[in-house]
């Protein structure tokens, strides 16, 4: 049977990935051209926009860097083009692994599983895309009518919004780790770590670390994932 990886690395995919993340460098491009060209409607120089420029592109590193370490992970799983095309649309390696994570649970398997094969990748790739997809027609027909409907939900309060989006993002988080952590003594071990550090770095990391605070928990799981594994837990 063929190894999924071995299509999920393939060039076809490499191909199909390199449009759309082009059409990404031509937007930015487009953005930047167009920013420059408006700057004198508010009285910005020429120098001043290559100075603000020049400040976000060295404010980009930090994220950048953070997404970088969970984008070794993501590879791992559905391969190198995929992976590339996600993040430089989303920019989310939490959402795409999430979004793999529940393909993958979709046809009854786990990630990184002999039991996760093409099929499963297939699934995984849809969920990622169906994601993107749904985003971008509700952004586009309904993003007039958001105002009215955050009032009706918020009675006007912002502060409820935050925390309703909050509770979602945290109640799916909390699902998917339960669920991996109840399957085995090394995925235990996994969550614990991966909690434990992350509470700790939120109190402690200073302002231009918290970036990389998801790639720091992720290590420090596997690592006592390893570390179990290898005193013989299963």
């Amino acid at each position: 049977m063929v190894n999924y990886l071995e299509i999920a690395n393939s060039m076809p995919l490499w191909l199909m990935a390199l449009p759309t993340v082009a059409m990404v460098g031509v937007q930015a491009f487009i953005f930047s051209k167009k920013a420059y060209n408006a700057a004198p409607l508010v009285d910005l120089s020429h120098e001043q926009c290559r100075h603000a420029f020049r400040i976000g592109a060295i404010s980009a590193v930090g994220p950048a860097v953070a997404v970088f370490i969970v984008m070794i992970g993501m590879m791992a799983v559905v391969g190198a083009p995929m992976t590339w095309l996600r993040l430089n649309i989303i920019g989310s390696a939490t959402t795409e692994l999430t979004a793999t994570t529940v393909g993958a649970k979709a046809m009854g398997v786990q990630l990184n599983t002999p039991e996760y094969g093409l099929t499963a990748f297939a699934a995984s790739v849809w969920t990622m895309t169906l994601n993107g997809c749904g985003w971008l027609l509700f952004c586009g027909l309904f993003t007039h009518k958001m105002g009215k409907i955050m009032d009706h939900f918020t009675g006007g309060n912002i502060a409820v919004l935050s925390e309703i989006c909050g509770a979602a993002v945290l109640g799916t988080a909390s699902y998917l780790a339960v669920d991996q952590g109840l399957r085995s003594s090394p995925n235990v071990a996994a969550v614990i770590a991966a909690i434990v550090s992350m509470s700790i770095l939120m109190k402690v990391s200073p302002k231009w670390l918290k970036e990389y605070n998801m790639g720091i928990a992720m290590i420090f799981g596997m690592i006592a994932a390893v570390a179990v594994l290898k005193l013989g837990g299963q």
